[in-house]
């Protein structure tokens, strides 16, 4: 365990969540909170965050329902 977790609470589309138990579940992770972290360290170290943020993804627009396995 590195670093010191906290608790925290934050709202997120069922489809997310499908997506955190997912990868958990696939790279044999302990649970979605480190799946979760993994892809915030990611984004820490090795994302551009101006291409997170400033490009539009509108996966939930439409018929279209999120993200899928």
């Amino acid at each position: 365990m590195a670093g010191k977790k906290i608790a925290t609470s934050f709202e997120i589309q069922s489809d997310a969540n499908d997506m955190l138990e997912y990868a958990a579940e696939k790279y044999g992770l302990p649970s979605k909170d480190k799946a979760l972290r993994c892809l915030l360290d990611y984004l820490a170290k090795d994302a551009n965050w101006d291409q997170v943020f400033s490009l539009i993804r509108c996966i939930r627009c439409k018929d279209d329902v999120g993200w899928k396995p």
